[in-house]
């Protein structure tokens, strides 16, 4: 059963993940805790009286839009126009002279501002984003093609197309299989926990490790993505701490990476975002995209009204984020 809080957790707790990360993304951990002390970053880094977002969330919009954009059959090539527009707020100082657009997205001027792009995902779009799974455009497996997904589960009503379709949005611009195939895991988990009532993490994750590898049984790199996710079911079970375990699954700059932290980090926390996001961020990794799908997972598993008024407050493009929540949520099947 579908539930608009939870709708507005996964969004908005994947920009709040996104936002606490980006203030470290570029620190090492021992950067990290010298400056904000043993914890590490557990508020906000405040930019112009703002908490920034990256463009892990800027992207998760695009994709949002282009689904509301798009017609039954052809969600794909309307995430693709979306993704373009996208480029165009990273290239263009404001939306003079650009109309909505496809998207709908492009008079936004807060869009208008790089946060670090990853420059895989400018050089596919700028070829086109014309990359498959059955025809890569490179042999990239950077973790910009999950950190973006999450509206997807939102949307898609039926659990086998959002796990596809999540897959081929992934693949536009990562051509690796374990570009694509975390986002694909990713998505499987999320539908479950917006749609199953009383599901838990683990139950979900385990329910994506059947599913998964039936989906693409000729995947080579299966393997090593589902290693990674039994350590960190493993991990987080055990009393290791979460500095100790997260290093143990990397650092989140390729995919299976941050799939493997940020559900660590979403099961050792599961009744806790804070403490979720708190865990995902302080390492000397990917911080902001390891945070964003920590957030994803668990505001769609704990709701919005978990996610501390702390980082409701001063989340930079807030009301849009909750906008397009709300009409992916009236929106999905």
């Amino acid at each position: 059963m579908k539930d608009p809080g939870a709708f507005r957790g996964c969004l908005l707790g994947g920009a709040v993940g996104d936002a606490l990360g980006y203030g470290v993304e570029f620190l090492g951990e021992q950067a990290i805790r010298a400056a904000y002390g043993p914890r590490g970053i557990t508020q906000y880094r405040l930019s112009g009286g703002m908490a920034r977002i990256s463009d892990d969330t800027q992207m998760a919009l695009f994709t949002a839009a282009g689904l509301l954009a798009g017609r039954e059959g052809a969600y794909l090539d309307s995430i693709r126009a979306c993704y373009r527009e996208w480029l165009i707020t990273q290239e263009k100082p404001g939306p003079t002279g650009i109309g909505p657009g496809h998207s709908g997205l492009m008079g936004e001027t807060g869009l208008y501002s790089p946060r670090a792009p990853g420059m895989t995902c400018l050089s596919a779009i700028r070829q086109g984003a014309w990359g498959g799974v059955d025809d890569p455009i490179n042999d990239s497996k950077g973790c910009g093609g999950i950190m973006r997904v999450a509206p997807i589960a939102l949307y898609m009503g039926d659990l086998d197309q959002a796990v596809a379709l999540s897959a081929a949005a992934a693949a536009l611009t990562h051509g690796h299989e374990l570009g694509w195939l975390p986002a694909a895991a990713l998505v499987h988990v999320l539908w479950l926990l917006l749609r199953e009532q009383g599901i838990s993490i683990q139950e979900a994750v385990l329910d994506m490790q059947r599913a998964i590898p039936k989906a693409w049984p000729r995947a080579r790199h299966m393997g090593e993505m589902m290693d990674l996710v039994d350590r960190a079911l493993a991990l987080a079970e055990g009393d290791m701490s979460d500095p100790e375990a997260v290093r143990l699954l990397g650092e989140g700059w390729v995919a299976e990476e941050t799939l493997a932290i940020a559900l660590y980090c979403a099961l050792r926390h599961a009744g806790d975002f804070e403490g979720g996001i708190v865990a995902g961020v302080n390492h000397g990794g990917d911080s902001d995209s390891t945070g964003a799908v920590a957030g994803n997972i668990l505001g769609a598993h704990l709701g919005i009204d978990a996610i501390p008024d702390k980082f409701q407050r001063d989340l930079e493009l807030s009301e849009l984020i909750l906008s397009l929540a709300d009409r992916l949520f009236e929106a999905a099947s």
